[in-house]
């Protein structure tokens, strides 16, 4: 017998499929949909106690999948005083007063979301930030999450003023000519021992903001999430949401792999966090790397050095041969890979690596992952088909028309622009694509993202 529990009627139903675009209603029997087609049919679908939903001719869409996304990390930061979209120092110094009078009793104060040209075309540093909040530790995250800005204050609590040796790849804290730290910090190894600092929210707390995090994502429609950070822990987190009844979307979840992680934690931990974890709504069976940073402070990889800093080529994250070998083993172990890479030294790096899991491996389904792709170099973008891997990027990074003009047009020559954020050259080459948010780098909400892809020029 034909019965549902949940009939939405009345609507304008997009149904994702090419023989059949429009309908009326959906009919759903527990979490499967079973009809799709006109009321009348759908409303003989009715069981006793089925939920009828009139959708009053509104528009009805298939749930969103972002494809990359920080549910932890943009939950926590909704906690801190929100930067994004401020323009001048003024702006800010409004903002932290503002947040001041509503949070007096914080011990350190927390910005987010800032862009990079705030103060002008001065790199901005801890004068600036002192001048806004000198008493208490100040510190601001860009909203790409790859610089830190610090006040003195709390670069003196994490021994970061007079600076720290032997930083890996392009991470750096930024020197002045005074010899001591500026308050840029570059990439996380240089920013991590300010952030251990930060008071950690308690299990309540963390709850409390993931909700709010679901909450936003469920305005937009947003119903499964390939989170890019994650480990046992923040699995278990969601998973404990998910026994409640309080995760409203579904997680894929990463192992997160650093250069000093061991070889062996691939085979034990990263398959560990797979096995354990392969619920309805929360699922491991990847792992996550870094290659580079990004063009906007100088961290990205390039094959070209950048025009205003000649000789400048950015610091792999990986070395070449330790990334294929722990790729390789990945691959061997049957888990997915993805790899942040910005700039096309080190997406060509990536590249390397999975053709040499390929050939010692032998080829299969993987799709592993290049994320962000924001610079291409023409000989790697054949390499995607062949190799089968999926191009994963994100439109709103693009550089936006109705944005006053960022630093990122000047990392690059003009000449090249027309493989920056490619994402239509990868698809007419046939390549895999998957888009994502990248929140809370950017806005979670779709349409806009969406709409930056189709609408941008190069």
């Amino acid at each position: 017998m034909n019965q549902a529990d949940l009939i939405i009627f009345n609507a304008k139903v997009y149904t994702v499929d090419d023989n059949n675009p429009h309908a009326e209603a959906v009919a759903v029997r527990g979490n499967q949909i079973v009809f799709v087609g006109s009321n009348a049919e759908a409303l003989a679908w009715r069981s006793e106690g089925a939920r009828l939903v009139d959708g009053q001719g509104r528009t009805l869409l298939p749930g969103f999948i972002d494809s990359h996304y920080h549910l932890m990390w943009g939950s926590l930061r909704l906690g801190h005083v929100d930067l994004r979209g401020l323009r001048t120092l003024a702006e800010v110094q409004t903002a932290v007063s503002a947040y001041n009078t509503a949070n007096p009793d914080l011990a350190w104060l927390v910005g987010r979301g800032l862009r990079y040209d705030v103060a002008g075309h001065e790199p901005l540093n801890r004068h600036h930030l002192d001048i806004i909040e000198k008493e208490r530790p100040f510190l601001i995250t860009a909203y790409d999450l790859h610089t830190i800005w610090a006040n003195t204050v709390a670069l003196e609590k994490a021994g970061l003023l007079h600076g720290k040796p032997n930083l890996s790849g392009s991470a750096a804290v930024v020197m002045g000519s005074d010899g001591l730290a500026t308050g840029e910090l570059r990439e996380p190894p240089a920013y991590d021992p300010l952030l251990a600092l930060l008071p950690e929210p308690d299990a309540a707390q963390k709850q409390a903001l993931l909700k709010m995090g679901l909450a936003e994502a469920a305005t937009f429609g947003i119903t499964s999430i390939h989170n890019m950070d994650g480990d046992a822990a923040q699995a278990q987190l969601y998973a404990d949401l998910e026994a409640t009844g309080d995760l409203s979307l579904r997680v894929y979840i990463p192992y997160s792999i650093d250069p000093e992680t061991p070889f062996a934690a691939v085979a034990s931990e990263a398959v560990a966090l797979r096995d354990q974890f392969q619920s309805d709504m929360v699922r491991g069976g990847c792992v996550k790397f870094f290659m580079d940073g990004v063009f906007e402070s100088y961290s990205a990889v390039v094959v070209n050095d950048y025009p205003d800093q000649p000789g400048n080529f950015g610091e792999p994250i990986f070395d070449a041969e330790h990334f294929a070998a722990m790729a390789t083993e990945a691959d061997r172990l049957g888990l997915q890979i993805f790899v942040h890479a910005c700039g096309d030294g080190a997406v060509r790096q990536v590249l390397d690596g999975y053709e040499t899991a390929m050939q010692i491996n032998g080829r299969r389904d993987s799709r592993h992952r290049v994320e962000h792709i924001e610079l291409i170099h023409p000989d790697d973008l054949p390499r995607f088909a062949q190799l089968g891997v999926v191009a994963s990027m994100q439109p709103l990074h693009a550089p936006q028309p109705n944005i006053s003009p960022d630093v990122w047009p000047s990392r690059i020559r003009s000449a090249d622009w027309d493989r920056a954020f490619a994402w239509r050259t990868f698809s007419d080459g046939g390549a895999m694509l998957a888009f994502g948010s990248d929140w809370p780098v950017v806005t979670q909400n779709p349409f806009l993202g969406l709409t930056a892809a189709v609408a941008r020029q190069p």
